[in-house]
């Protein structure tokens, strides 16, 4: 449940080095796979097994021109992180991740709006974009309420590279879900 809101001030948002990689790698994996994940509500581990992401993954994604990854830290400890990317026209938003013992109590909300302010006021794009497992329809809800549509607009799964897990479903395919940010 989304009943507590995390303090703007007890958050410090920046983003990622090449000297976050692996604090990084272990928040996703954490919030996705293996029994950690099982703590918080966002666990992928009923769909996939294996990894969520690598070092490598990570690092692209930071050193990628028009790509960021934003880092969130309380108290100096990583607790949430997730991926900018500006594309034609719109800007991407992935690899979101929450530290399982804090899901629920507003940190995904704090961290979501932050990502549409900047890139509304830094990149002016006017929608953000994110694919979504289409299994996941409690994580599809919890986007909807913050705005986000459904487009109907699928793509396959990524059957067969294990350096985005090993599927235990055959159906498992990601949506498209937008938001206009004017």
């Amino acid at each position: 449940m989304d009943t507590v809101q995390p303090l703007a001030t007890d958050l410090t948002f920046r983003d990622a080095t090449a000297a976050d990689v692996d604090a990084l790698v272990a928040l996703i994996e954490s919030a996705y796979r293996g029994d950690s994940s099982r703590t918080g509500w966002t666990t992928e581990a009923h769909l996939l097994e294996g990894q969520r992401t690598d070092p490598e993954g990570v690092r692209t994604v930071i050193e990628t021109p028009g790509s960021r990854l934003l880092t969130v830290q309380r108290d100096g400890e990583t607790v949430a992180c997730c991926q900018l990317e500006r594309r034609d026209g719109h800007a991407y938003f992935g690899m979101f991740a929450v530290r399982p013992g804090l899901q629920g109590a507003g940190l995904g909300k704090a961290v979501i709006a932050e990502a549409e302010r900047q890139v509304r006021t830094e990149w002016g794009v006017p929608e953000m974009h994110m694919t979504v497992i289409t299994a996941r329809e409690d994580l599809i809800a919890w986007y909807e309420r913050r705005g986000y549509r459904r487009t109907g607009r699928t793509s396959p799964f990524p059957y067969g590279d294990e350096r985005f897990g090993v599927p235990l479903r055959a159906d498992l395919a990601f949506e498209l879900l937008v938001k206009e940010l004017v």
